[in-house]
């Protein structure tokens, strides 16, 4: 993609969305926490903040004119591959629980290097649907340096 006279490639360009997502849950961690003053629960706010989220989805699905074939779907998936939103409502939830206690530097690290070491062990398997890419030694050295920078980014 040339944006002005400068030429950004497109791998360039989804790290770039990657690293705003990435932003955006720091800025989720907090705004959830603020939210829990106010609501008192750390369930009742991640209750909240899926409702809003559901609400901003159904918008956009309804917008796009995004079908839902759910009955058939679940025919033709496994019972597993539904289970993705109970990931999310546990992390919506601990973040709220952790966010305050840790701040949002060492509880986003702290995420990050969950992230990475299951993202290796399941690239390395090829488990739930991801092509097998086995651990080399620079991937476990880079998990490595995530690790030890939540223990620099803690102190």
């Amino acid at each position: 993609m040339i944006i002005g006279a400068v030429y950004i490639s497109p791998m360039i360009l989804l790290l770039l969305a990657a690293a705003t997502v990435g932003a955006f849950l720091s800025i989720q961690a907090g705004v959830n926490a603020q939210l829990r003053l106010g609501l008192g629960y750390p369930v009742t706010t991640a209750v909240v903040s899926f409702a809003v989220g559901l609400a901003a989805l159904m918008v956009w699905a309804i917008a796009v004119g995004a079908p839902f074939p759910l009955a058939a779907a679940w025919n033709r998936t496994a019972w597993w591959q539904w289970m993705g939103g109970l990931f999310g409502a546990a992390y919506i939830a601990a973040m709220v629980i952790l966010a305050p206690r840790l701040g949002a530097a060492t509880l986003i690290a702290a995420v990050v290097a969950g992230q990475m070491v299951a993202s290796i062990v399941l690239d390395h398997f090829g488990w739930v649907g991801f092509a097998r890419h086995p651990i080399s030694l620079l991937r476990f050295f880079g998990a490595l340096l995530i690790i030890g920078g939540v223990a620099l980014i803690q102190r």
